[in-house]
């Protein structure tokens, strides 16, 4: 058994957040800048040219790419053989959230009730999902996401006759939708399976895979493909104006599913969807 205090789960959580706020993953930024060639729209051109400017001025004054900082979502998984001490792991999540955002001066966007709509002025609670996985290591992953993107989100209850194409139909149709509301070109994180709560967990979790590690499966590699084919077919743009990248990429993640159903989630994800990793 290896002990492991939550104190550094707080640290670490404090730093990922703010590290994930001002400068993007390396795979993400280089689809960026690539994707400055692959515009054949002059605006559109222009509009990813002005990103790549922002995306500079947020490393060199040290402040975060967006304003919008994110809900604060948390992905954990904790070895059979940790024994986590010094107090709450969930209350050292929140903790390190409410460190980073305070202390790194990030905006914080919570209300605690989704009615009353009262800010709670740390950015926490944080959105937690937990596994237990053989081991004696901690990973963490810190996703802090928009809600420009988070709220053009879908989700749709197949029938299992449902195949390929109509999954595409769904896909594109949700970025059709959407415009330029999600400020594209866009990440989607695509869940097939499970049921309704997994299948949404499935595709945020998809945005948190770097884009140069496509599916392992062929079958889903191709699918990721052929979506993000179609999807940059539709004309939308960059920032909605038009052109030839709308996506970025495509990640798809998967479970089993009951013989009755096939739920396929699609989770929107901004140019600058954001995450950071570390290991304890």
């Amino acid at each position: 058994m290896r002990e492991v205090s939550v104190s550094l789960i707080s640290d670490g959580l404090r730093q990922m957040f703010i590290e994930a706020n001002r400068e993007l993953s390396g795979d993400l930024e280089s689809c960026i800048r690539c994707s400055v060639q692959q515009e054949s729209n002059p605006l559109g051109k222009s509009i990813l040219e002005d990103l790549c400017e922002n995306l500079d001025a947020a490393r060199r004054l040290n402040l975060p790419i967006c304003q919008d900082t994110g809900m604060a979502v948390v992905f954990a998984e904790i070895g059979q053989e940790v024994h986590l001490t010094g107090g709450s792991f969930e209350d050292a999540v929140n903790e390190g959230v409410r460190r980073g955002y305070v202390e790194g001066l990030l905006r914080c966007s919570v209300v605690g009730d989704p009615l009353r709509r009262v800010n709670t002025e740390d950015n926490t609670p944080a959105v937690l999902h937990t596994r237990i996985v053989p081991g004696d290591r901690v990973t963490l992953t810190a996703c802090p996401k928009g809600f420009g993107s988070e709220n053009m989100s879908r989700l749709n209850m197949m029938t299992p006759a449902a195949g390929p194409q109509q999954m595409i139909d769904f896909v594109t149709e949700t970025v059709r939708l959407a415009g330029g509301n999600p400020c594209p070109p866009v990440v989607l994180g695509v869940g097939i399976g499970g049921d309704f709560e997994l299948c949404a967990q499935l595709a945020k979790k998809a945005l948190c895979r770097p884009l140069d590690e496509p599916n392992p499966d062929p079958f889903y590699r191709r699918l990721e493909q052929d979506m993000l084919r179609a999807v940059n077919g539709l004309n939308v743009g960059p920032q909605g104006f038009g052109g030839d990248v709308t996506a970025l990429a495509v990640n798809i993640e998967t479970y089993a599913t009951h013989i009755a159903g096939l739920p396929v989630a699609v989770n929107v994800g901004c140019h600058v969807t954001r995450h950071k990793k570390m290991i304890i």
